[in-house]
């Protein structure tokens, strides 16, 4: 208990201080109402991302087929110059937006995780560039036992 509470009061600390340097960047990478979004569409919506396109660029690889939904291993990047921002969505999910990470050129644009799927659906790894384009890569991921409590 004593280091769990170390280590809040060191989060604490650090948030404190980003705050007081006027860092504004992180808090302006998270953004609620598209964490929050039911569909893809409300999300990328609330991303402020209108054109998107499908491109070989993006990687997105995915099992056919998740025999449990609580835990299905994704790895998903971009191999481009310039990616500013991966997102990773899931359709059918109660939220659609599982993930997204802000980059900058020194951290290569490729991840590995486990995400949480309700039921069978499309999964998107997304790619948001320094030029404004968005590119995706989608798989479609039969769940046969579903994960998000649904």
């Amino acid at each position: 208990m004593h280091d769990r509470r170390n280590t809040l009061k060191a989060g604490a600390a650090l948030a404190a201080l980003l705050a007081s340097a006027g860092y504004p960047r992180w808090a302006a990478a998270y953004s609620k109402t598209a964490f929050d979004a039911k569909t893809v569409q409300d999300a990328t919506k609330a991303l402020n991302l209108n054109a998107l396109s499908e491109s070989k660029d993006v990687l997105l690889a995915v099992p056919d087929v998740a025999e449990n939904g609580a835990a299905v291993g994704v790895t998903f990047g971009a191999g481009l110059p310039g990616v500013r921002q991966l997102l990773l969505l899931v359709d059918k999910n109660p939220t659609a937006l599982v993930a997204r990470f802000a980059l900058t050129d020194a951290v290569d644009a490729q991840f590995s995780t486990r995400l949480k799927m309700a039921e069978t659906s499309q999964v998107y790894a997304v790619a948001i560039l320094a030029d404004g384009r968005a590119l995706f890569a989608r798989k479609e991921v039969k769940v046969t036992l579903g994960g998000c409590g649904a």
